[in-house]
């Protein structure tokens, strides 16, 4: 059917993020393919989970294995949006996310009077008008949790020296997209870390990784200065701009410090801690 339609169809599962953007016009298209027909559970082994495209972002958040080796996602998953929407959203959908702008996500008739943007219809980015290219925030809670994983599918691996954390700042406790979120993946043998990603969300394009502060902890004592240092560091390549909600210099401080929390729940996850 997608080879047929080209560009005229759109494939949907939970159809939390394409609806609403359906309804404003944002895509056009004449059909929508439904996935409900693919699988959708959790494979555990050992040290490897892997997790169907069609798994819901709330039987993700809740699976006791995802949780006890791959912390950082459940919860990841279990920040997105609302229980509603995490109920009918899948990991699949949130991690094709559509990236986001208060000049984009609005009605069409509101798009239509203030002039089109670059995303859709215009030809130039109503936040940064004299940049080449769209300046919409990639949004996604789960992406950065994937990549700091080192995830290419959705095929969790774990060895029992790995922790992982995720802190997502918003301005309710439920419902709203990420103004800032810190994914943190680290190999630690003790308390040194041996190996360590740190990867952003909704403060550029696309997840960014803060590579500066990666290698920075490598080699390093995962104690109160060297979170600190590095924290500084992850802010430093994060770059939001005034299209998404409250004010982009508060935003990037902020950057700082969900870094700083998701290191430090990395820390007090203990010798003790299994995955």
């Amino acid at each position: 059917m997608a080879a047929e339609l080209g560009s005229r169809a759109m494939f949907v599962a939970g159809g939390t993020d394409l609806f609403p953007k359906l309804k404003r016009r944002q895509f056009e298209i004449d059909t929508v393919i439904g996935l409900d027909f693919l699988p959708r559970e959790i494979h555990n082994g050992s040290n490897e989970c892997t997790v169907d495209a069609g798994v819901t972002l709330a039987d993700a958040s809740r699976d006791a294995h995802v949780n006890a080796r791959f912390k950082g996602y459940a919860d990841a998953a279990g920040l997105v949006s609302s229980p509603p929407l995490r109920n009918a959203g899948t990991i699949g959908g949130n991690l094709c996310v559509d990236t986001r702008c208060n000049y984009y996500d609005m009605t069409y008739e509101w798009r239509k009077a203030a002039g089109f943007c670059m995303k859709k219809d215009g030809d130039i980015c109503l936040v940064a008008p004299s940049s080449p290219r769209c300046w919409a925030v990639s949004s996604s809670d789960t992406a950065p949790m994937a990549i700091a994983l080192d995830v290419m599918s959705l095929r969790l691996r774990a060895t029992p020296e790995m922790r992982s954390a995720y802190v997502k700042l918003r301005r309710r406790g439920s419902i709203d997209f990420p103004i800032a979120g810190a994914a943190v993946a680290a190999q630690l043998d003790g308390d040194i870390v041996t190996s360590c990603r740190i990867v952003l969300s909704a403060v550029a394009s696309y997840p960014l990784q803060a590579t500066a502060a990666e290698a920075f902890l490598k080699g390093k004592r995962l104690d109160g200065e060297a979170i600190d240092q590095a924290a500084e560091l992850a802010a430093r390549p994060a770059k939001p701009l005034d299209n998404a909600d409250l004010t982009h210099f508060w935003r990037k401080r902020m950057v700082r410090v969900v870094v700083e929390q998701a290191l430090h729940r990395i820390s007090d996850q203990g010798a003790g801690f299994d995955g």
